[in-house]
C-alpha cells in the first residue's frame, strides 16, 4: 500500500489553510511527511471544500511553481491535486507522476495530453458535477449506485481516449463529494470489496480528518486524527491501495503494527 501526504499550499484548506502557503513552510512540511513515510506528496493549491474560495488558474500554478521543483529536485514523488486543466496540463509538462482530479477528468479536450503522458491518473467520484463541493443531499440507498455509474462511465471515456485502464486510480470520494449524510461515507467504506471486485483497479480512499468523522465523535478536525487512523485503517483492510492523509507517519506506524500482528495468523477454517 502506498501513503499519500497532504500538502495544502492553500490559505483556506478546512484544516490547515494558511499553515503552509509559504514556500518554505510548505517544502519543510514535505520532508517531514516523506521522511515519516509518505511514498507520495499530494499538492494542492485551491481548496475544495463548500466554503472554499475560488482560484485563478494561475495563482494556482504560481503556488505551485514555488515548490514542485525543490520536491522534484530531492527525488519525491509528486501528486497534483487540482481539477482546473490549465493546471493539469502546466502539471503533466512537469513530468508529475500522478494528477488527482476531484471530478474525475470531466474535461474530454484533456484526453489526448492524458493519453500521450505516462501519468498516473486518480479518478475521483463527486456528486458535484464541477468546481468545489457543494453541501448536496444525496439518500445513502442510491449513493454506491451512483459511484458505479460514475466510473463506468468515466472509465469508458477514458479508455475510448485511448488512455490505458493500467493508469488508473480509482476513489469513490468521501465526506461532502458524497452528499452531507455521514452515512454515505460509511457505506462505500464498508463495500470498498465490492468496487475491487467489478473494477479490478487500484482503490484510494481519502478520509483525514473529514467531517462524516468529525461527526461521529464530535471532534473539531486538529482533534480527528484517531477517528481519521482507524478510518484508515478500516479502509487498508477493505482492499485501499492508497491513502491520502494529513499524517502519513501515524499511519506507517500503524501499518507496521498491523502487519506485524497478521503475520502467520491462519483463516478460520
Amino acid at each position: 500500500m502506498k501513503i499519500l501526504g497532504i500538502l495544502n499550499v492553500t490559505a483556506d484548506s478546512f484544516s490547515d489553510g494558511g499553515k503552509y502557503l509559504e514556500a518554505g513552510a510548505a517544502l519543510s512540511h514535505a520532508q517531514v511527511m516523506a521522511a515519516g513515510g509518505a511514498d507520495i506528496i499530494d499538492i494542492g493549491a485551491a481548496s475544495s471544500h463548500p466554503d472554499a474560495a475560488p482560484v485563478a488558474p494561475e495563482v494556482e500554478i504560481a503556488r505551485l511553481a514555488a515548490v514542485m521543483p525543490s520536491l522534484q529536485q530531492k527525488g519525491l514523488s509528486l501528486s497534483i491535486d487540482s481539477f482546473a486543466p490549465e493546471v493539469q496540463r502546466w502539471a503533466l509538462e512537469q513530468g508529475v507522476q500522478y494528477l488527482n482530479d476531484i471530478h474525475g477528468f470531466p474535461d474530454t479536450a484533456l484526453y489526448p495530453a492524458l493519453a500521450a503522458a505516462p501519468v498516473k491518473m486518480i479518478v475521483m467520484h463527486a456528486v458535484q458535477e464541477r468546481g468545489v463541493a457543494v453541501r448536496t443531499e444525496v439518500p445513502a440507498r442510491e449513493i454506491f449506485d451512483r459511484v458505479i455509474r460514475f466510473f463506468d462511465t468515466r472509465i469508458a471515456a477514458l479508455q475510448k481516449a485511448g488512455i490505458a485502464q493500467d493508469r488508473l486510480i480509482l476513489d469513490p470520494g468521501m465526506g461532502q463529494f458524497l452528499g452531507t449524510d455521514p452515512e454515505n461515507s460509511l457505506i462505500l467504506l464498508r463495500r470498498l470489496p465490492e468496487l475491487r471486485v467489478r473494477y479490478g483497479l487500484p482503490l484510494l480512499v481519502s478520509v483525514s480528518r473529514k467531517g462524516f468523522l468529525r461527526k461521529l465523535v464530535n471532534r473539531p478536525a486538529a482533534e480527528a486524527g484517531p477517528a481519521s487512523l482507524a478510518a484508515e485503517l478500516f479502509a487498508h483492510t477493505q482492499g485501499a491501495d492508497y491513502i491520502r492523509t494529513h499524517a502519513p507517519k501515524p499511519l506507517a506506524d500503524a501499518l507496521k503494527v498491523l502487519k506485524a500482528l497478521n503475520k502467520g495468523v491462519n483463516p478460520r477454517q
